[in-house]
């Protein structure tokens, strides 16, 4: 297959699953929070710029299909690389299964029965799933491009909240304090753990590295650009919306940042950011199917994962795979909206956040362990990789400790729940290897 992604499709990707449904969602979440939580979006952002870096490092060295998996399975082995694979998989589908929960909640803007209706809600999230799942079938050129319009196109409403924000808001409205009354290091871990909901994705443009012209040379380049850009939009519109809407209707609002545009324009004006938020979330979704299906892909042809799962379709798209993952997506939208559109979408985004935020843990280890093969570590001028490597890990690490206990659980629940599917794969493969 011909490669189609460049430079501006690699940046659209970056861009276009990190502007998604959290800078959307988030300012509801994160209201208890006050202006702390500013803080944590400058955190999470420089936390996520050593992250790009260090996959920037790695993909220069050696681009491989399955990013952070393929790098962890290099340095580790199969049984650690499968974990990660089927971890960041599983992330990633409940990813797109919050991106249809966030579609919902701003068409609720509109037609509010379908957030009151826990039913309406869950068919209107199980048809987006399935849309975007269809133009990601039709090929990589056609999703790709989606991806690089609507990345565009997204940009636009943020800066007019962030504008508001600045000359018509009202800062004495905005609550200062943490949820427990102080910034205390477990506040400011969980803080940031959801805010990197939002800055997730960063690593996505590294798997479908069979489909990027230069990869050596693009997708470092959109890893830090993409990175710089969706963390000046995010701190401009978050701060925009504290100042134009009180804190107490922020923290119940399932369209805060609408919220935000009805103070400045009036309903028009709040319907109109609406439109522009539900293109940004599809856009999101587009991107995190987009890559569903990479990684079982890249698991399955290592012999680790069912071989059905690497079969390409007549447009060169692990279709098998886009489809079954489209399935379990189904499932989880089902199973949470016991909870409410928000709290369902509190659970999954931390449950996806944990499951991503694993794979940097083990992409910096196997960065440093890279560098330690090649004794770089030990070389100066190579110094700055070592610290790099050493940031992203420790601010990885940090982040995990947000999640909490009861999160911390059900995603090793999840995880584990892998293991039946490497030992069939493995055994079939053995299999296989000893009949020839």
């Amino acid at each position: 297959m011909k490669k189609v992604m460049g430079f501006w499709r690699c940046w659209g990707l970056v861009v276009g699953i990190m502007i998604g449904n959290g800078i959307f969602m988030l300012p509801a979440v994160l209201a208890p929070f006050g202006k702390m939580s500013l803080l944590g979006w400058v955190l999470a952002g420089f936390g996520t710029i050593f992250i790009a870096l260090m996959f920037g490092l790695l993909a220069k060295r050696n681009s491989k299909l399955g990013g952070p998996y393929a790098y962890t399975r290099a340095a580790f082995g199969d049984l650690t690389g499968f974990f990660i694979g089927w971890g960041y998989w599983v992330g990633v589908i409940t990813a797109v299964a919050a991106a249809s929960l966030a579609v919902t909640g701003y068409l609720g803007f509109f037609f509010p029965e379908i957030t009151q209706k826990p039913l309406y809600s869950a068919i209107i999230s199980l048809f987006f799933i399935w849309l975007v799942t269809g133009v990601n079938i039709s090929g990589v050129k056609e999703s790709s491009t989606f991806q690089l319009v609507t990345s565009l196109f997204k940009i636009l409403p943020f800066f007019i909240i962030a504008a508001g924000g600045l000359f018509i808001g009202e800062s004495s409205d905005v609550a200062t304090a943490a949820p427990k009354g102080e910034a205390t290091f477990q506040n400011i871990s969980e803080m940031v753990m959801i805010i990197m909901w939002a800055y997730i994705g960063v690593e996505a443009v590294t798997l479908p590295s069979d489909n990027t012209i230069s990869p050596q040379k693009n997708i470092p380049k959109a890893l830090i650009v993409g990175t710089l850009s969706v963390m000046t939009v995010y701190l401009l519109i978050s701060y925009g919306v504290m100042e134009l809407v009180p804190m107490d209707t922020l923290a119940s609002s399932t369209s805060p940042i609408a919220d935000a545009g009805s103070v400045i324009f009036g309903p028009w004006g709040a319907g109109l950011v609406a439109i522009f938020a539900l293109v940004s979330i599809i856009s999101n979704l587009n991107a995190n199917i987009f890559i569903v299906g990479v990684m079982p892909q890249a698991m399955s042809q290592d012999q680790i994962f069912p071989k059905y799962f690497c079969r390409l379709n007549h447009a060169g798209v692990p279709a098998v795979a886009i489809v079954f993952s489209g399935v379990l997506a189904s499932i989880l939208v089902v199973m949470n909206f016991s909870e409410g559109l928000i709290g369902a979408f509190k659970t999954l985004i931390l449950l996806s956040t944990l499951a991503t935020m694993l794979p940097y843990v083990t992409s910096s280890l196997a960065e440093l362990m890279m560098q330690k093969k090649e004794h770089s570590i030990y070389n100066k001028r190579k110094w700055s990789s070592f610290v790099i490597a050493a940031v992203a890990l420790i601010f990885s690490v940090f982040a995990l400790i947000g999640s909490g206990m009861m999160i911390a659980l059900q995603g090793t629940v999840l995880i584990a729940a892998g293991l039946p599917f490497y030992y069939w794969s493995k055994t079939r493969a053995n299999e296989v290897l000893v009949n020839s």
